[in-house]
């Protein structure tokens, strides 16, 4: 089925997946994890009320009890995977993806992920076998209670905000129904009504164009800071005083600067994206630096596995050990971020002179190419750069092909179909050159 993908299952709703498909993922799911109940919370696109119906009238014919949460952040499944020590949860959402797109999101024990090599292949081989029916249909019970949990969960980590200033998008999506309760009364506020079509823009902030609205609020609100959420509230991206977008793997620098005035360190995880701006500030606070693979599933892996304090990627997930259960929550992250601009306020300094403090090296951001001979293109990137004596070359995602005064990075979307880019340099006239270069060997595979 052309919905599972590498993280989760996600795709145009009765396109790639429909209501039938929906229902015989119910009714394998709870004998798949051996969950004797389903915890399941939805977003609000105009197609979630029907897939929200169709998963559960599978899982309670499987005979499993659900535990609904109803209107839910992505996050807020997590945490109430954990609260309510669940063996399954499934938040019905295609995060920041375009209106027509809807999909689930399935975690297990303590909100691992259920991605591709740890279930979702063999959730697929189920639901295309004969799938039985339980004698006693499940129930149904009332898990709303779990919004209060979170929002008293994460005000434990709301800082003093004291004078700040913030601008707040809320993209139409599932972020209001939380930080409201949080953020002080003064923030101002756009896009902050439910809205499933998402009529202002996409729910993508990782895309410079939806965030032209709240860049331009925060200037005109001559706020300290300007907050985005995307759909389901797992990624948040920052703009500064000057409305400046402020690329994602620099904020997990900032992240380094909250935690080590905590006085923790040890590692962090981030991705191969991840410039080297942010790998030597947080080396200079007294981080060990891990780099890995692209993606939600990955990562909540790796970040137990390496006992990280926390992690980052360019995307904008922001992911937590001890404070989240190892797990991405962008409101969780502004709090975190927000405790670092009220500081800097009260010392007389401002967001944009800590960021051009991190920045150090010209970076492209992500380039996207889109062509079908993706493996080609990779292979003849590969076999030039690889007669130049890199200093090394990551292969777990794509390929980090580092030199001593510039690197850059090549993969495929998981879930999307594009070539990425990544490339850093010592400064703009040399990453110029080395793009162009890139760029003319890609454009031969389009």
């Amino acid at each position: 089925m052309n919905a599972f993908k590498a993280y989760d299952i996600r795709g145009i709703w009765n396109k790639d997946f429909n209501c039938n498909d929906v229902y015989k993922i119910g009714l394998a799911l709870p004998s798949l994890l051996e969950a004797p109940f389903v915890a399941v919370g939805r977003d609000v696109r105009l197609s979630s009320p029907e897939i929200h119906e169709a998963l559960i009238n599978g899982i309670t014919d499987s005979g499993c009890t659900v535990y609904d949460i109803g209107l839910a952040t992505t996050p807020m499944v997590y945490f109430a995977t954990v609260f309510l020590k669940a063996k399954a949860s499934v938040q019905i959402t295609a995060s920041h993806n375009p209106k027509e797109y809807n999909g689930l999101k399935i975690s297990t024990t303590d909100a691992l992920p259920v991605g591709k090599d740890t279930g979702l292949l063999e959730l697929e081989k189920m639901m295309n076998s004969s799938l039985q029916k339980a004698e006693i249909k499940g129930e149904v019970k009332d898990a709303s209670y779990i919004r209060d949990e979170y929002i008293k969960y994460l005000k434990t980590f709301a800082p003093d905000f004291g004078e700040l200033n913030i601008s707040v998008d809320c993209s139409n999506g599932m972020s209001s129904l939380i930080v409201k309760d949080i953020l002080p009364p003064s923030c101002r506020y756009i896009y902050d009504t439910f809205d499933g079509s998402f009529p202002h823009h996409e729910p993508n902030p990782l895309e410079e164009k939806n965030c032209e609205d709240i860049k331009k609020e925060t200037v005109r609100n001559k706020s300290d800071v300007g907050v985005i959420y995307d759909g389901d509230a797992d990624r948040v991206m920052f703009i500064d005083e000057k409305g400046r977008f402020i690329q994602p793997d620099y904020v997990t620098a900032i992240l380094g600067l909250y935690y080590n005035k905590k006085g923790l360190t040890g590692n962090v995880l981030v991705d191969i994206r991840t410039s080297r701006s942010t790998i030597e500030f947080l080396e200079s606070l007294g981080f060990n630096v891990h780099i890995w693979k692209v993606g939600h599933a990955y990562a909540k892996l790796k970040i137990r596995e390496i006992d990280a304090v926390f992690g980052g990627e360019l995307a904008g997930h922001y992911y937590f050990r001890r404070d989240f259960f190892n797990c991405d929550s962008g409101i969780l992250a502004s709090l975190l971020v927000l405790s670092v601009v009220a500081d800097l306020k009260k010392n007389g300094s401002k967001l944009s002179d800590l960021v051009d403090s991190i920045i150090k090296y010209s970076n492209t951001g992500e380039v996207n190419f889109r062509l079908e001979r993706k493996d080609d293109a990779i292979k003849a990137l590969l076999e030039v750069y690889r007669k130049e004596n890199p200093l090394r070359i990551l292969d777990f995602d794509g390929y980090r092909i580092e030199f001593d005064s510039w690197w850059f990075n090549i993969r495929k979307s998981n879930t999307e179909p594009y070539l990425r880019l990544v490339l850093e340099a010592k400064d703009e006239e040399e990453m110029l050159k080395h793009r162009k270069e890139i760029e003319e060997i890609i454009k031969a595979y389009l």
